[in-house]
Formats: structure tokens, sequence, C-alpha cells
């Protein structure tokens, strides 16, 4: 898993068409693709995950699904991504299964001590800035992440408020990767702007 450019899809991308954004924004880096649908009924959440499984199919990138291990299991995406609301651990993996992926959420240390424990595949840690997309979400501060990144030894993927100006923040931190809303899926140009992103983390990486 290259966990380098995480997309996290939104309801409404600049574009209008979900699985058209999808596909610019791998062409342009996106190297993982998380369907978030949070006010989508299931019938509807399943068929958008099936037209969008096809999509990142055709370019190799794994599909995770938001919450859903049902949904997850159903369209035979890569896996899910739980937070600390969602089902547990232990039941997602029944449902889905030992070959599929499973990320938690993690806003400190003990909540990303217990995902390892769990055993999470990654974890997704914020929210790291203030962010439109996730009104309620609480504030990591910078140096909490870096502390779990001495912590743990699993892929950290740092989500929350990341674009093109806070990415710069993450340099030197250690985390294998970013998940990024509406800096993409609000970009008229979802390519360039993946691009973008893509190359800003890796030199950040060194």
């Amino acid at each position: 898993m290259d966990y380098t450019l995480y997309l996290v899809t939104d309801r409404l991308p600049a574009s209008g068409d979900i699985c058209s954004c999808v596909a610019r924004a791998i062409e342009g880096g996106c190297t993982v693709v998380q369907l978030r649908e949070k006010t989508a009924k299931s019938r509807e959440f399943y068929e958008i995950a099936v037209q969008l499984r096809t999509v990142t199919a055709r370019y190799g990138v794994p599909l995770i699904i938001n919450d859903r291990a049902d949904i997850a299991a159903a369209t035979g995406a890569d896996g899910v991504h739980l937070g600390r609301g969602d089902l547990p651990y232990a039941a997602a993996r029944r449902i889905i299964g030992d070959d599929k992926i499973i990320g938690l959420s993690a806003s400190n240390m003990a909540e990303a001590v217990e995902a390892v424990k769990s055993g999470a595949d990654y974890i997704g840690v914020g929210a790291m800035f203030k962010t439109t997309t996730k009104s309620d979400a609480g504030l990591t501060a910078m140096d909490e992440l870096i502390r779990i990144r001495a912590a743990v030894s699993i892929p950290i993927v740092a989500i929350g408020g990341i674009n093109a100006e806070t990415i710069r923040a993450f340099k030197d931190t250690g985390i294998d990767g970013v998940a990024v809303v509406s800096a993409i899926v609000s970009d008229p140009d979802p390519f360039e702007a993946a691009k973008r992103l893509k190359s800003l983390f890796l030199q950040l990486r060194g």
C-alpha cells in the first residue's frame, strides 16, 4: 500500500461527477481512494461504490469504504475505514475477511495505541487543521502526531484541513501520507490539484 496521497471523496465535487473527479485525481497522483458518503442511503451508497470500484480497479488503486464494512464486502472494495463510533475492528474484520485493509481513526496517542492493538493496518490521525468537511472534529496537535509516529510502526495518514499551504507543516514528521478532501474534490482541476499536493508531500518527505 502506498498511502502518499489518500483521496477522501466528497458529496459534491467541483466537476459534478464523482467518477470523473476520482479518475482525474488518480491520474494526477492519488494513491488511495476512500469513498465517504455520510448522507446516502444504503442502496445509493452501494451503487456509487460499484461505479467507483470500476474506476479505481482500472487504475490499480485501492478503494476504501468509509464506515460501512457491509458496503465494502458487497462491492469487493479493498478495505474499510472506521471511525470511533463505527463497528468495532473485530466485527468489521469478520464481515470483510482477513485479506482486506482496515484503517482506524485516532486523534491522540491513546487512541493510536488502541488502534494498533486492535489490529489496524493503518491509522488516520487528525483532524490536523480546521476542516469544513467534518465540523465536529477536534484538532490534533502536531507534537501529538510526532509522538504517535514515534510510538507506532504501522502506516500513519494525517487528515483534516490539508491543502497546498498546510501540507508544509508535515516536514520531518515521518508520516506515510496525507488524506485530502476539499483541496482536490473542490478544485476545478483535480488532476493538477493532486499533482501539486503529491509533489509537495514527496519533497517534504525527502
